[in-house]
């Protein structure tokens, strides 16, 4: 991952608050549904400045395309790469280029939920994006996480391995050997930063903060102002105390099952083709065994022989299923195991520290 950042058009991500704040509002608003939008911006000096954005309408795709899937998360999370959002999209980018605001598409937003994006419409919406313009990103905000307090919002890209590997759409065993790609190699992640205005900055600095105490000491002099340090309010908190386990986490373990159950399930399938594939080339040996036979003895009967490329249209060899499924389910594996090492810290400390309590004398 850090050869893959290293040879990125780009270092790092700078989003405006008024785009994070923007991207907040629409994915809550609408979950659980996923929320999906464009970012419009510009590249400058190795950081990819994220200055504007609005939100992909679903409604509008389900009638234009005449789609029959009635789950809204599917048309949402298809909307980046649909027909009538394209020119949606090219529609709005013109309308901001009258007004003077940066019209460079820079990819794509989407929400999730407990930390679960990496999916075949993920992908495909990243490759769609990425394939026109290698200077892109997709933002992933979770709303669940974010719920606990602290803002989650993280930048991705597709790897270029990856994206020669998705454009010939050839996920062998033989394939994945050659090109060494692994689960690893599929996505590379941006450090993202939030940027204020300066208009917005200092309007900050003069908001006024609330007194401490009821009375407030004047100071008598300069030198009182320079010497006294600024007092910030104490905030009482019981939560630190709570030593039950965190819901966010339970949920998290029980998504991480779910998917090395889907993982084991990917296995099984391609250790069933191997099965398959095993016994069709024991029949095939079989068979060109028996022709050779034959052939020796029609060439001592001075016989023409018979041909030896027959076990082709006789035999027909099971097709290799797709290996990309089991490695965006192993990617998935793995950013719940970030998410449970970061949440299991603090649940660890509690229990560590009553232990000589919990434990019989």
């Amino acid at each position: 991952m850090a050869d893959s950042l290293k040879d990125a058009p780009f270092k790092t991500v700078q989003v405006e608050a008024l785009v994070v704040m923007k991207i907040v509002r629409h994915c809550s608003n609408t979950f659980p549904t996923t929320a999906t939008g464009s970012i419009v911006g510009m590249d400058k000096d190795g950081v990819l400045e994220i200055t504007n954005s609005f939100p992909f309408p679903t409604s509008d795709v389900a009638n234009a395309e005449g789609s029959h899937q009635n789950d809204p998360s599917a048309l949402a999370a298809a909307a980046p790469r649909a027909k009538a959002n394209l020119v949606y999209q090219t529609e709005m980018i013109r309308h901001l280029k009258e007004v003077n605001v940066d019209a460079n598409n820079v990819g794509w937003y989407t929400s999730a939920t407990m930390g679960n994006f990496v999916h075949n419409s993920f992908i495909e919406n990243q490759y769609h994006y990425q394939r026109e313009n290698d200077r892109t990103v997709a933002l992933v905000h979770d709303v669940s996480r974010s719920s606990q307090g602290a803002l989650s919002l993280r930048a991705f890209k597709l790897t270029p391995k990856f994206m020669t590997a998705f454009k010939e759409g050839k996920f062998t065993t033989e394939n994945l050997q050659k090109s060494k790609l692994t689960f690893k190699d599929i996505l590379v992640e941006f450090p993202v930063n939030v940027h204020n205005s300066h208009l917005l900055t200092s309007f900050l600095h003069q908001v006024p903060a609330a007194p401490t105490t009821d009375e407030v000491t004047m100071p008598t002099c300069l030198a009182d102002l320079e010497r006294t340090p600024i007092k910030m309010p104490l905030h009482t908190s019981a939560d630190i105390l709570d030593l039950s386990i965190d819901p966010f986490l339970e949920k998290t373990c029980d998504l991480l099952l779910e998917s090395i159950e889907s993982h084991y399930t990917e296995n099984n399938n391609h250790q069933y083709y191997q099965r398959q594939l095993a016994r069709e080339q024991t029949k095939i040996t079989a068979w060109q065994t028996k022709r050779k036979a034959e052939n020796a003895g029609r060439v001592a009967a001075k016989q023409n022989p018979l041909p030896e490329d027959e076990w082709q249209r006789i035999f027909k060899l099971p097709q290799e299923p797709s290996r990309l499924e089991g490695m965006l389910n192993a990617k998935q594996v793995e950013q719940y195991s970030k998410q449970i090492d970061g949440f299991t810290a603090s649940v660890s400390a509690k229990m560590f520290a009553v232990r000589g309590n919990l434990l019989p004398e």
